[in-house]
């Protein structure tokens, strides 16, 4: 029995530390405002929440595609440029929770400083430099995305804590 816990317990341990403050790096393909691709593996910039992409907003009395063109903004960031990422845990979802970084820029701090996305958790000092300057969706009316994603049946996205989070942790520790 002592032998099958050790055994246990050094499993867990090598996954965590593989799962733990792992780099990701390479030329990432942008989902959304808030999400990454790199082959089938997905990123979610943390601390940020961004428009989905068949989100409206309003802005000078006219309908627009606030959720593509903050999509646009990110991809303009990146560029050509291989990202940088730093994981800190993964979401209900199986996405690794990122920070990210393109060509100096961070990309997380960027998103929501232009107001292309709102602080969601982090970066609250850079959403209020936003808004005071009405920039991006600051400029307009909108929903936030959480509330936009309850009204149009979107995937619940809530802070990225809780049983939801350990238990996606847990499916990943043990390739489930």
């Amino acid at each position: 029995m002592a032998t099958l816990v050790i055994f246990g317990v050094a499993f867990v341990a090598a996954r965590l530390q593989h799962l733990a403050g792992a780099d990701i790096s390479g030329q990432m393909r942008v989902v959304d405002g808030d999400s990454l691709a790199l082959g089938d593996r997905r990123l979610r910039l943390k601390g940020i929440d961004a428009p989905e992409l068949n989100q409206r907003c309003r802005k000078d009395a006219f309908d627009y595609g606030c959720g593509a063109e903050s999509a646009s903004f990110l991809r303009g960031l990146i560029g050509r440029h291989p990202v940088d990422c730093k994981t800190e845990g993964i979401d209900r979802y199986g996405r690794d929770l990122v920070r990210c970084v393109a060509d100096g820029v961070d990309l997380n701090e960027t998103m929501v400083r232009s107001g292309h996305a709102v602080a969601f958790g982090d970066y609250k000092l850079a959403e209020g430099l936003a808004r005071s300057e009405s920039a991006g969706l600051w400029a307009g009316e909108f929903e936030t995305p959480k509330q936009w994603r309850a009204v149009h049946g979107g995937l619940s996205e809530e802070l990225h804590t809780g049983w939801a989070t350990v238990a996606a942790f847990l499916r990943r520790l043990f390739g489930v």
